[in-house]
């Protein structure tokens, strides 16, 4: 009897410590049920120590905050006590009922994973109004406020919006990052720099903040109509106070995650009005002046002169074309060199536009430079205001004399063709006569020529086996057919941006996608790993100097943006001309 009793209580210590020692791995979540403006914390428990800790995907999920590691280790009453834990805190990207998938880790050589867990999520809930709540707490001391200028402007109007960043003194921050940056459909936009901005106090709700300011905005909207502005969404890493001190009498902070956003912005676009709209308006729109000057009045007929068509003052400088220029037909005139001196702040775009012309005159005689006109829409008289040149004299003192002028003493210019003047030597640069000699009869045979063109095949076998050969390993050589390929494409691609210049969307596709293929060539990477950040890191891997780096992710911005903003051929020549160079730069600094 008494045997039994000890084989007994022997098996019950042998079953304890074999349920001691089993390992235990699971996942533990805050709550089950939570709504869409909730956080949720999920915590991966083990009760010993592993590797190789994969993670689910959270899908659903926004990761807020997290991975966070925590380790205890005790020993109570000779039995050692171990918990490790990996925790996440996740915010909801939608309604519905997910499922957190499993997570694996290693411990002693075996894979364990966690059960799949179920959460339902919910409309949004009413954070209660508890002073203690740290949520409640972050939420009520943080606010991101966007604040537009002007609600209703006129099409080509510029109006700023700025985010600022309200924090309570009670609170302190310790890092944020963007999880969804306004994209400004519909509008021309220039961000302002805001760097090395300071904070600020100020005040909000009738309360006293601490602000920054964290981006400037200029738009210039492209439509009418109720256009929105799409919000900035901020994750924020907080520190909030709780109803607990130290053993010096100091308030205790506790570390929370607080997603904060700015909301949708809706402006009303006016239509420039339709009432008095000059003919020749282009959508200039802002405050102007217009000038027209020569370089010169007064040169030879083989001389040349400037005539330089100009605009300065604020508006939408870059959204709109100069007036041509028409001159008489005996005046030789290039394409004009466009220029633009702009800046932009929040008051918008400031600077000057202009066209130089190159302008040959041809016969001798007084040749006139008809007025010119410039329209814009005033935003302060909201009119349309016209403003003209005066009109210029040119007179070509020295050169040949246009016969097809009729009048006497003043030489005036014909804007009609000019008739083409004939004389007896305009042909004289084509023989009449020619001198035959008989050909050589000598015969062929046995000549140099002869046995060289008979030994011939025999020499270039060689030569046919070694490009052979040389053929063969470059066919093998698959990673390096790959790269040439990508490469050949990205000179394919450019040339088919070069001939799409003046097709706006043509253009812009092209280049990209020579961009893209000249990346594949030079960083080995494929069309799924491309973001800024990952071709920025393996750029600067290569020593590409920073600024190279920013040009190229420059010109990609510029493809992304330019559906949506109005571009001129000037702007794409120089996009194609700086996409050129700065290709040729990587490939000097690349090593």
């Amino acid at each position: 009897m008494k045997f039994i009793k000890h084989t007994i209580l022997f098996l019950i210590v042998l079953t304890t410590s074999m349920v001691v020692a089993q390992v235990k791995f699971e996942a533990k979540v805050s709550k089950e049920r939570l709504g869409v403006n909730e956080r949720l914390r999920i915590d991966f428990e083990m009760n010993e120590d592993g590797d190789n800790f994969n993670p689910p995907d959270f899908s659903n999920f926004t990761v807020v905050g997290g991975p966070n590691q925590s380790v205890s280790n005790s020993w109570v009453n000779g039995v050692r006590s171990y918990k490790k834990t990996y925790s996440y805190f996740l915010a909801p990207k939608q309604r519905g009922n997910f499922t957190i998938q499993q997570a694996t880790i290693t411990i002693d050589g075996e894979v364990y994973k966690t059960l799949p867990v179920k959460v339902e999520v919910t409309a949004a809930v009413d954070i209660p109004k508890d002073p203690h709540n740290p949520d409640y707490i972050a939420s009520e001391n943080v606010h991101l406020v966007a604040e537009v200028s002007k609600s209703n402007p006129y099409l080509n109007e510029a109006i700023t919006v700025v985010y600022k960043l309200y924090v309570s003194p009670t609170v302190a921050v310790d890092n944020w990052n963007e999880l969804d940056s306004p994209r400004f459909n519909d509008f021309w936009s220039q961000n302002i720099n805001t760097q090395n901005q300071k904070v600020e106090n100020g005040m909000y709700n009738g309360k006293e903040y601490r602000f920054l300011v964290l981006r400037k905005t200029v738009l210039y909207p492209q439509k009418t109509g109720k256009l929105n502005i799409e919000p900035l969404t901020l994750d924020i890493a907080l520190r909030v106070p709780t109803n607990r001190r130290d053993i010096f009498g100091g308030m205790l902070m506790t570390r929370v995650n607080k997603t904060v956003s700015a909301g949708n912005k809706t402006i009303n676009v006016k239509p420039l009005p339709e009432a008095g709209k000059p003919s020749d308006f282009t959508g200039a729109v802002g405050n102007f002046n217009f000038d027209v000057n020569a370089s010169k009045k007064e040169l030879s007929a083989s001389e040349s002169l400037q005539l330089q068509v100009k605009v300065r003052g604020n508006g939408n400088l870059k959204l709109f074309k100069l007036p041509k220029v028409s001159l008489p037909s005996s005046l030789e005139v290039y394409e004009p060199e466009h220029k633009e001196d702009v800046t932009t702040n929040l008051s918008g775009m400031q600077g000057s536009i202009s066209d130089s012309y190159t302008i040959v005159p041809q016969y001798k005689g007084k040749y006139p430079i008809p007025s010119i006109s410039f329209s814009y829409f005033d935003l302060k008289t909201e009119s349309y205001k016209r403003l003209s040149s005066e009109e210029i004299i040119v007179d070509v003192l020295d050169g040949p004399t246009n016969t097809a002028e009729t009048t006497s003493g003043t030489s005036n210019s014909t804007i009609g063709k000019q008739p083409v003047v004939l004389n007896n030597e305009q042909f004289a640069y084509i023989k009449t006569d020619a001198t035959f000699s008989s050909m050589n009869t000598s015969v062929f045979f046995k000549t140099k020529m002869f046995w060289s063109l008979l030994l011939l095949p025999f020499l270039a076998i060689p030569l046919a086996i070694v490009i052979r050969k040389k053929k063969a390993v470059r066919d093998a050589d698959v990673y390096g057919n790959k790269i040439r390929k990508a490469d050949k494409l990205a000179k394919k691609y450019l040339s088919h941006a070069k001939k799409s210049l003046g097709s706006k969307e043509a253009f812009y596709i092209a280049l990209e996608k020579a961009l893209h293929n000249y990346l594949k060539a030079k960083l080995f990477i494929e069309t799924s790993e491309f973001s800024k950040e990952r071709i920025s890191d393996l750029l600067s891997e290569k020593d590409v100097e920073a600024s190279v780096i920013k040009d190229f992710l420059g010109i990609l911005e510029s493809c992304e943006l330019a559906r949506y903003s109005p571009i001129d051929n000037v702007t794409m020549q120089e996009d194609y001309d700086k996409a050129a160079k700065t290709i040729s730069l990587i490939d000097k600094q690349a090593r």
